[in-house]
């Protein structure tokens, strides 16, 4: 069996030489294109994430020795959460190379968050079972590169920095409401509406709940902290 022009071009961005191909193409291949569960990418999503989890539990404990597990988490947390993932199979192009069945193409499944996310992390284990896990950490520490040095940035949580200035203050923790979802299924726009029990709120519109969720929170933490 041998890699497609395509598909070779995308092993050079992954930055790996497979020696055994179906492990790759197993990889990309969507559940929606294949019929039988072994041959679709789900069993090598469920390896990759973990491997992709010591490889970057591994990577932040050699890069701060002094850092306590508190302050490591939402670090992890920020490098293994799916918008990192997919965000990653973005710049590799992997959505190009995805099999899908017809009804997620038709629905744009080479652009959705969630399935990039998953294929991602099977191309991780692809990796690990093709080469050992040696190659694996070399392929996530070049393909994740600055997000690593960069993360006490990212993993700065606005929504639990300000439940914890409400709670300093004697109130509830704040209540979120989604009130507005926008655009096609593959590129959903949420609106979400955060309001502290005192009153001042903030809203704002992302692609995933989650960071409009945040999004809103950063916005209200910065109204009531100026």
């Amino acid at each position: 069996m041998k890699l497609s022009a395509d598909l070779l071009a995308f092993a050079g961005r992954v930055g790996h030489d497979f020696k055994t191909p179906a492990y790759l193409i197993r990889a990309v291949t969507h559940s929606s294109m294949s019929s039988v569960h072994r041959d679709d990418n789900q069993r090598l999503e469920f390896l990759g994430d973990r491997v992709l989890g010591l490889v970057m539990a591994d990577a932040l404990l050699n890069a701060d020795p002094n850092a306590t597990e508190g302050q490591l988490a939402p670090r992890f947390n920020a490098l293994v959460r799916r918008e990192t993932c997919a965000d990653v199979a973005r710049q590799i192009d992997l959505g190009a190379v995805l099999k899908l069945g017809r009804s997620e193409m038709k629905s744009g499944g080479r652009r959705k968050e969630a399935l990039l996310a998953d294929a991602m992390e099977a191309v991780i284990a692809a990796v690990y079972q093709d080469a050992g896990f040696e190659a694996a950490r070399r392929v996530v520490l070049n393909l994740w590169g600055d997000r690593i040095g960069q993360v006490e940035e990212d993993a700065r949580d606005a929504k639990t920095a300000l439940q914890e200035w409400a709670q300093a203050r004697g109130e509830v923790p704040p209540h979120y409401t989604e009130i507005a979802r926008s655009g096609p299924d593959h590129a959903p726009q949420f609106t979400i509406a955060v309001q502290l029990a005192s009153g001042p709120s903030e809203q704002a519109t992302a692609g995933s709940k989650r960071q409009a969720e945040q999004a809103a929170a950063a916005a209200l933490l910065q109204k009531v902290l100026t």
